[in-house]
């Protein structure tokens, strides 16, 4: 399957989208920061990149940017439980956006959708 990349503050919900994709079959990367995001890019080549706009004291938006502006070409889904971001004119550098939800079957589709060559 794929090399997944999750960027998410919530230990709970990182520890969840780890477990869920590793028994669909993906190789996950879990990092509860963007700080340094490049440098984890560099070392792991995901195929997608997971991202939650809202990280503590860091804004998802800004690590969007700085991923697209290293690799236009690596997939961002946006992971947010804020719909109202789809409309920040930031979150259209990202693939795809997918409203965080208890049933990870959108996120998990999204992946495929990106993954999938």
């Amino acid at each position: 399957m794929a090399k997944v990349m999750i960027v998410e503050d919530e230990a709970n919900l990182l520890k969840l989208y780890k477990d869920e994709l590793e028994d669909d079959g993906h190789e996950v990367l879990p990092i509860d920061n963007g700080r340094e995001i490049l440098k984890y890019i560099e070392k792991f080549g995901p195929e997608v990149v997971v991202l939650d706009i809202k990280l503590g004291s860091q804004e998802g938006l800004e690590i969007l940017e700085q991923i697209k502006n290293f690799d236009r070409g690596l997939p961002v889904i946006i992971n947010s439980a804020y719909s109202s971001y789809k409309a920040n004119f930031s979150s259209w550098l990202a693939d795809d956006y997918v409203v965080k939800s208890p049933d990870l079957t959108e996120l998990k589709d999204t992946i495929r959708k990106h993954t999938l060559k």
